[in-house]
């Protein structure tokens, strides 16, 4: 159902069973996908494609033009998005920009705060938590099951490893390893997000295992070379170690310490 106060460009892409409340705008080179519901005064503008079963809540803006000064307004960049995210009161999220690959994206099953804004060219995965008003600035990666708690901020082209967990008001300026918890201005590692682990079912060795694979790289006094080496042993018999080695080993703005 679309209220007949709301307002859909005649080139917005409307799936089945959408509801569109009133005063919200969709603009033309929206897609959106089956059995979204969109709350009133939201703003939804294009190039963007919305997969199924998404939440927008009031006042939400999703792809509007970046902040970033460099932006000509001629550029075409887009906004995709997944299924089965919520987006809660007041999010922001813009759309790409020519001097990254032109696009924002995010996954499926992500949950956005009130107030939470994800900035241009930002990759977030699935199964993904910003609590109130965490915000990501420009070229951000979050990878799948991370939780930024309320308040954080994170740097431009900060990667935010699987499974990590930032405190709330912790300001991130380096990469956070999968599993590792932080907290902080700026943030420091403080442990690994063992109660997100058990939530999710890992086992009680991979559990240990991790928690092991983080003190090699945190208390132990070697060097990321002699850090590394351990670590992939470690992960020779538990395989889901092996994602911290590789993040450590492929870290663009080095990690937290």
């Amino acid at each position: 159902m679309i209220s007949e106060h709301a307002l859909v460009h005649p080139e917005a892409k409307i799936g089945a069973n959408v509801e569109i409340g009133p005063f919200s705008y969709i603009g033309p080179g929206v897609e959106i996908g089956d059995d979204c519901w969109i709350g009133s005064h939201v703003v939804i503008k294009g190039p963007a494609k919305i997969g199924k079963g998404n939440k927008f809540f009031q006042f939400s803006s999703i792809g509007e033009d970046c902040q970033d000064k460099k932006f000509k307004a001629d550029e075409v960049t887009w906004l995709e998005i997944g299924d089965n995210n919520i987006f809660r009161e007041c999010c922001t999220v813009h759309r790409g920009t020519t001097q990254d690959n032109s696009l924002t994206k995010i996954g499926s099953n992500n949950l956005f705060m009130a107030y939470t804004h994800v900035a241009h060219d930002c990759i977030v995965g699935n199964n993904v938590i910003l609590a109130n008003n965490a915000s990501i600035a420009g070229h951000v990666k979050v990878d799948d099951w991370a939780i930024l708690g309320g308040m954080t901020g994170v740097h431009q082209f900060v990667h935010i490893g699987a499974h990590a967990f930032t405190a709330g008001c912790s300001l991130v300026l380096q990469d956070v390893p999968p599993y590792v918890m932080v907290s902080g201005q700026s943030a420091a590692p403080r442990a690994i997000n063992s109660e997100g682990l058990k939530r999710r079912q890992f086992s009680k060795e991979t559990i240990l295992a991790i928690r092991r694979a983080y003190k090699v790289l945190y208390r132990s006094g070697l060097t990321s070379a002699e850090a590394l080496t351990e670590i992939r042993a470690i992960a020779a018999e538990h395989p889901e170690v092996a994602c911290m080695a590789d993040f450590v080993e492929g870290s663009g703005r080095g990690i937290v310490r």
